[in-house]
Formats: structure tokens, sequence, C-alpha cells
């Protein structure tokens, strides 16, 4: 009894290792279309708790693209489908800026379903490697991790591990390795993660949080840093009554996770009152749905978020409420923002290195007004956000909401942010999109293409 316990406890301990398939070539699409996706009937005139084009949803899920100089592309994976079906497909592609074109966008896999849920992000490692992290909602179907074969390409994959995780966060520490957040779900949405020095063979799942009913969560790295902020699910309604806002960071590969003012978190955090909490929105009786974490010029992290009274879309209960929260080494200073119509709104800040905030997000009505997206607009602020200035009407006469800007790791100018459109209230085409840091033009990634690459369009 006593030698198979220790094989037991050798087991659960093991590394997590996959057995090897064949790499694939991918096929390639001839367009790049998104996935249009709703979340939870509401039986009024809005139709959803959220809908609309959501190749580049969730936030709760990050990188999405991330620039390589080494070869002058930003490489990028959106929730695509297929042009007879609204069915799932992970999609990888990057935009040459030396040549200004993108190619035929590649097909890694087909979900099999229309939850944009399950979309993917995806990673460089030191040596180029595309990693692309496939999530899935909950425990009914497999998550995957693949890797390019070659470096800087996205012709041919091999398949690393099939498992089961969602919300992914895969970060390339330099010289370290893979430090990968997610979720795993079990009596809720708990937060985990795993280290792998060469994404093959993986620890085990670590517990990090889990809150209530659960967590959802944002990250950002910086050097060796790696941030995450999240909130907490009460019970017994849970994730519609998402509240407070917590802050925990670590440069040691995972190894110890601490407050923003640097004492040791005891992990897993599992009380609502406890050293990581830095806004406390149920004493406000606020809604919390956080948008982007990012750290200033000097290290410091800086988060946005938005506030709401209740869950459910509509103008019953006023606009929604942004702020911006920074760390000024001894608080947080939270300031208001400005306003939109929609709680899932969802928006980047990037922080410059003079100083300049700038946030693109869609903060403007859209031809569906009080649903999900609006017309994109960058704003900008000089002064860490004490004021802001709108600095551009990105989009404008629409047919179709615009939300999910999302923000790429190293963001190169001529690609700051991208995201998709889609009509909120019923089932429809949705495109992507991106803009440049000064928020010039606006282009469109080609619906339909003829030959193997292509330019994308100007939008207006």
């Amino acid at each position: 009894m006593k030698c198979l316990a220790i094989q037991l406890l050798v087991l659960l301990l093991a590394p997590v290792v996959s057995a090897q398939k064949p790499p694939a070539v991918l096929a390639r699409d001839d367009g790049y279309r998104g996935i249009w996706y709703a979340n939870q009937p509401s039986k009024d005139e809005y139709r959803y708790k959220y809908s609309g084009g959501f190749a580049t949803y969730p936030q709760q899920q990050l990188p999405q693209a991330i620039y390589a100089k080494e070869v002058n592309k930003t490489f990028f994976c959106y929730g695509g489908r297929t042009r007879e079906k609204n069915e799932l497909l992970h999609m990888v592609s990057y935009l040459d800026h030396t040549t200004g074109t993108v190619p035929r966008p590649a097909i890694l896999l087909n979900k099999k379903t229309d939850d944009a849920h399950d979309n993917p992000t995806l990673m460089l490692d030191d040596a180029g490697h595309v990693w692309v992290f496939s999530a899935a909602h909950g425990t009914a179907r497999p998550s995957w991790i693949h890797r390019s074969t070659k470096p800087w390409s996205v012709d041919e994959f091999e398949e690393i591990l099939e498992t089961n995780f969602s919300y992914t966060h895969p970060w390339w520490m330099p010289g370290k390795g893979f430090l990968f957040l997610h979720t795993r779900y079990s009596a809720g949405r708990g937060l985990f993660s795993m280290t792998s020095a060469d994404g093959r063979a993986w620890s085990q799942p670590r517990s990090l949080a889990h809150i209530g009913m659960g967590d959802y969560q944002l990250t950002w790295q910086l050097g060796q840093r790696l941030a995450s902020v999240f909130d907490y699910h009460p019970k017994p309604v849970g994730l519609n009554e998402r509240s407070n806002i917590y802050y925990m960071e670590t440069d040691d590969f995972g190894g110890t996770w601490r407050t923003v003012g640097g004492a040791v978190l005891e992990i897993p955090l599992t009380e609502s009152a406890n050293p990581a909490l830095v806004l406390d929105s149920r004493a406000e009786k606020q809604l919390v749905y956080l948008k982007d974490l990012n750290f200033d010029n000097t290290g410091k992290p800086v988060v946005l978020f938005l506030t709401a009274t209740v869950y459910e879309s509509g103008p019953k209960h006023g606009p929604r409420t942004w702020f911006t929260m920074r760390w000024t080494g001894t608080e947080w200073v939270r300031r208001p923002f400005t306003t939109s119509d929609h709680n899932y709104d969802h928006g980047s800040l990037h922080i410059e290195p003079d100083g300049l905030w700038r946030i693109v997000a869609p903060t403007d009505p859209g031809p569906q007004p009080w649903t999900a997206g609006g017309e994109m607009v960058m704003w900008t602020s000089r002064d860490e956000g004490a004021t802001w200035s709108k600095a551009k009407m990105l989009t404008h006469d629409s047919l179709r909401n615009h939300t999910y800007a999302r923000r790429p790791v190293n963001a190169h100018p001529g690609f700051y942010t991208f995201w998709a459109d889609g009509h909120t209230l019923e089932p429809a085409e949705s495109r992507l999109y991106f803009t440049d840091r000064e928020g010039s033009q606006v282009w469109r990634l080609p619906e339909s293409m003829s030959g193997n690459s292509a330019p994308p369009e100007p939008a207006w």
C-alpha cells in the first residue's frame, strides 16, 4: 500500500507531456471572416446579454497579437468561421509591415462550435516559433497547444498537447519558458498557472485563486514581471454579479506571488477579503467589468475597467462608467474616463514611452445602441488619466457595432489595435479591422482574396 501511494504521488507531481502527432501543413482560407456569437437571451428588444462579431473576444484571455521586429511582422490569431456556416475556426496569420500585405489566413483547427469563448491566443518563444493556445469554454470540449515547426511561420504546426483549459494567458518569460495562466472549471472558475521550459513538458496546474464562485482575470508582462488583475463572482449569483478588483504579480516565474506593495501572498486566494484587494466594488454596490491592464513608463500598473449597476442591457439603469486606476507607489488613484452604453463595450489602454496614454474603445453609440460595442474612438491623456481628449473617431456611419479592441504585445505603430464588427440583434457577417498608432486610417482585412496575399483595405 505504501508503494502504491508513492506511485500515485509520483504520477500527480509528474509533468504533463502529450504524445506527439506528425506536423500538419495548414489549409488556407480565401479571406478574413469573424465568428458571430450571442450569450444569454434576454427576451427583450436587446435580444441578448451580449452579442455580435466576437472574433477578438473575450477580454479575459490574451494576447491575440504580437509584433516580431526580427521579421517586421505582427502575428495574430482570431476566431474565424467557414463561409457556409457560423462554426468556429481557429485562424492564424500576420501583417507583413515590409510589404504591407497579409497572406491568406491559416486554418489551425475547427472547434465545431459557435462559442467564441473557445477563441485562441498566441505567443512567440525566444526562437520565433508561433505557439497557439486553443481554449475551451468549460469542460465539454478539448483544448490544444500547437507550435509552428519553423520560426516566424504559420505554414505548418505540430500538436503539442490536447487537454482542457479555459481563458488562456500564455506568456513566454525570456530565458525561462512559459508561465501559462489560465482558468479551470470546478465549482466555478478558478485561476491556475502552469510552467514549461520548452512548451512540451508542463508542470501540474497550480491553483492561484478561487474566490466565491470563481474569478475572471487580465494579465500583462513587463520583463520578468507578470501581473494579474482579477474580480470574483459572489454566491449565489455568480458571474453576473462580478465584483471587486484584486491585483497580484510575480517576478520569479510564478514561484512567489506578491501584492502591488510587495507583500508575499498565501496562494491560493480563497476569501473575498484578502491582501490582494484593491477595490471593494461590493461596498459601492457596483459591478466591475475589467478591460485592460498595462504598466506606465515607470513600471507601475494601470487598470482600465467599467462599472455598472446591473448586468442586463438597456438604458433603464443609465450609462456605464469607465475608470482608470493607477498605482502611484503608495496608493491606487482611481479617475473617471468616460461613459458608454453597454457593459461589454471593450477597449484597450496603450501607454507609450513618453507617458502618453491612449485608449481605443467603442465609447460612442453604434447603429445598434445599448448593445455590445458601438463606434470605435481613440482617446488620449497626457496627465495620467486626469483628463482625456477625443483624438479621433475611428469608425462612423457603420452598419454593425464594433467591439473588443485588442492591444498587441510590442505593438507596431502600423498595427496598434485590432477588432471586429457585427450586428448585435441578429446573426450576421463579421469583418476584422485594425488601426495605426495615430488613428490616421482604419483598415479592413480582406473578406475575399484571389491571390496568396493582399493589402488590407481602407475601411473609410
